[in-house]
């Protein structure tokens, strides 16, 4: 109990001082807009990248599982299910879509912890697929988390985690934004994130209105989420602007740090994705005989 009251007094203390974003609030906040559709997105989403079908008898944990929706995706799959984060109100997020979705079920375990706490995870055991999208490069400390991240991998288990691209000074400038933007009063960061995203909204309507195609952009906020995960253009956004803190990788530096560790690359998403996530999913060598 100790740890626990001091992991969410330091999380606090973050995000008041400007060092975190508030990530579960955000996530709370998409709860609202959360449909069928966008459920059956991410159920797409879990079966493309992890090229299966269902995960009946699979054992799936979720690594700073944010919204819940991907948790709940996996147990839509037949998976049992683990969800931690390390923000309260994630936790609330996920905990409000298991009673929404499946209450009182055994199978979809929901707590709070972090994955820097290298204890802590170990002590979750191992798990046919580990899934962290987007969620390690916001720790304060990325590569202890993707260190980590690999401790729960089953032999012959997959690993799917998603890492900024590394863009370079492009990045840099980012990291800036996004610093300013949690230590801007409140009622300041919205409209601080709709002017740090103009310039690439405006490029990407004069693009759509030199083709004569304006629906094209019109559509990117209004089918975002069948591109993107089953997620709102706006919550994403928020998420993108105030994401911190924030760190990057190359799409090598990550193949090379888990090569090392005994894990092969099976799928791969990293072109065109400018300053967004490349994603990877692994597969873990299977233990000697």
């Amino acid at each position: 109990m100790v740890a626990e009251s001091r992991q969410v007094s330091t999380h606090q203390v973050e995000i008041a001082t400007g060092e975190r974003f508030a990530f579960g609030e955000n996530w709370t906040r998409f709860l609202a807009v959360l449909d069928d559709k966008r459920i059956d997105e991410a159920v797409a989403s879990l079966k493309d990248k992890l090229e299966i079908d269902s995960l009946e008898g699979k054992t799936f944990l979720d690594i700073g599982s944010g919204s819940g929706l991907f948790s709940l995706a996996a147990r839509k799959l037949g998976a049992r299910v683990h969800s931690f984060d390390f923000d309260p109100n994630s936790v609330a997020c996920t905990a409000e879509l298991k009673k929404r979705y499946f209450p009182g079920d055994n199978n979809w375990i929901v707590q709070e912890g972090s994955a820097l706490d290298h204890e802590f995870v170990s002590s979750l055991g191992q798990f046919d697929i580990v899934y962290s999208w987007g969620v390690l490069h916001h720790t304060g400390q990325m590569w202890k988390g993707l260190e980590n991240a690999a401790i729960p991998v089953a032999p012959d288990g997959k690993l799917f985690v998603a890492i900024y691209n590394d863009t370079g000074t492009q990045s840099l400038r980012w990291r800036w934004i996004k610093k300013t933007y949690n230590q801007l009063p409140r009622l300041l960061r919205s409209p601080f994130a709709m002017l740090a995203i103009a310039p690439d909204e405006m490029k990407s309507a004069i693009r759509a209105t030199i083709k004569l195609r304006p629906d094209q952009y019109i559509r990117s906020w209004t089918n975002y989420d069948q591109n993107n995960r089953g997620m709102s253009r706006w919550h994403d956004i928020i998420d993108w602007v105030g994401g911190y803190p924030y760190e990057v990788a190359t799409p090598e530096e990550i193949f090379d740090f888990y090569r090392k560790r005994g894990f092969t690359l099976t799928k791969l998403k990293s072109g065109k994705v400018g300053l967004g996530c490349n994603e990877f999913v692994f597969q873990k060598e299977q233990a000697a005989k």
